[in-house]
């Protein structure tokens, strides 16, 4: 099924049902949908200058090759195994004394701070406290809530070239007043590597973060400073958003369907005799697993963003021509519920992957969260291990029940979340 519409001067044309639209925008070896649209507050915020939002050609080839090679190989993803371990461990320690304090927990920001401290040792090398003394763990949180509201926002400017002088809604100015205090926080950072480095010191007990990457790489790929940190600053987003919203989803869920939760648990607790569960456990849990497809299949944390593309040319989808400059968008949420793709779509039911195994990293059209295509995630890898690995902690430690009831409305901004925050309780397990 295909439609078409104009927001403004803004022309988009939806795709959705038919699997074989999705195929071709995505997979085909070809350039045409090659782009993704930027909007005004993502080129603002230095996106244009990132993986995400780089026009396709040398300089994105390039930095896909670097954070495939360099952030996201399995070596190193399998690197950070241990440490993703202590985030979980931390998390759960922050949930005990949370349930002494209040009697309930608001999960979403306890995931909130271990995934961002999770993506800054891997970018950064360096930890943060995100308590309420202040310090650069506030700054840093400050900052990115800021980002994250700034391109979340329906802003009248991205499809009317007209009203977008004015700036009606202080998006731009805002942007800009956020990426003055990003350049100064990022660049204090990179200055602070290229120091260490003069000095010979080690980088980070990690071997080499992201920053000491780009650092070897910059005179090889010609990247400036302000290419750097439009680059590390968007590892930040990418990598604290999708985990956060994920998660808390997956615990509404085992908070209102307690028999799965329980038949995860059993599974955790056969696997692993009663030690904590550790990375290595994480291939022998595939109900653990399932609960996570069957979460991103029913509550997917970017719906649409994640098949947006631009037509760079006039080309040919089906039976239909697409413009040169059409936004392109496959409706991955229409497709994860429809009844002829999916039985009982609307139903939450882990077992169906059990019988069937259905790839999520982009090969299999009926569920692909990350995108597919030159454009897929390169970070899928890392984001689904992170996931697996402290869900796997969070059910092995607690029984997640209600504090009242659980709403399940959804609320698209950057991505689908919850419209209101799961608060619940956590009662630790014998």
């Amino acid at each position: 099924m295909r439609k078409s519409m104009f927001i403004g001067r803004v022309r988009q044309v939806w795709l959705w049902f038919t699997l074989g639209f999705g195929s071709k925008l995505a997979l085909q070896n070809s350039s045409d949908f090659a782009d993704r649209p930027i909007k005004e507050s993502a080129y603002e915020l230095l996106f244009h200058r990132a993986m995400g939002f780089a026009p396709y050609g040398d300089y994105w080839r390039s930095l896909r090759r670097i954070s495939a090679t360099h952030l996201f190989s399995p070596k190193r993803v399998a690197g950070f195994g241990v440490f993703r371990e202590t985030i979980g461990l931390k998390m759960v320690g922050q949930v005990v004394s949370t349930m002494e304090q209040n009697g309930v927990v608001e999960v979403k920001k306890i995931l909130h701070f271990g995934s961002l401290n999770n993506v800054m040792m891997s970018v950064f090398g360096r930890l943060y406290d995100f308590g309420e003394n202040g310090g650069e763990g506030c700054e840093l949180e400050e900052l990115v809530s800021e980002g994250y509201e700034l391109l979340g926002i329906f802003n009248w400017s991205d499809h009317f070239p007209v009203v977008s002088w004015f700036d009606l809604q202080g998006v731009r100015k805002r942007c800009r007043k956020l990426v003055s205090k990003v350049n100064v926080f990022v660049g204090e950072i990179i200055m602070q590597h290229r120091e260490k480095r003069g000095s010979g010191a080690a980088s980070s007990v990690y071997d080499a973060d992201f920053v000491d990457v780009l650092l070897d790489l910059e005179s090889e790929n010609k990247f400036s400073d302000g290419d750097m940190i439009a680059v590390l600053w968007e590892m930040i987003f990418r990598g604290t958003d999708t985990v956060t919203i994920l998660l808390e989803w997956i615990l509404a869920r085992m908070v209102l369907h307690p028999d799965i939760q329980a038949k995860a648990q059993s599974e955790i607790d056969r696997v692993t005799g009663g030690r904590p569960v550790t990375d290595s456990d994480l291939d022998s849990l595939p109900y653990v697993q399932a609960i996570v497809k069957e979460t991103l299949r029913m509550h997917l944390p970017g719906p649409l963003l994640s098949w947006a593309r631009l037509a760079t040319e006039d080309t040919v989808v089906g039976p239909h021509v697409v413009p040169a400059g059409t936004t392109a968008i496959v409706n991955m949420w229409a497709i994860t519920h429809d009844e002829r793709v999916w039985s009982e779509p609307n139903r939450f039911n882990p077992d169906r992957f059990l019988t069937e195994d259905v790839a999520i990293m982009g090969s299999d059209l009926r569920l692909a969260p990350f995108g597919a295509g030159r454009r897929v995630c390169p970070g899928k890898a890392l984001g689904i291990t992170t996931v697996h690995l402290w869900l796997a902690q969070m059910l092995q430690k607690f029984k997640w029940v209600e504090a009242g009831s659980v709403d399940l409305s959804e609320c698209l901004k950057l991505s689908l979340e919850m419209k209101k925050p799961l608060v619940c309780r956590a009662v630790c397990r014998a």
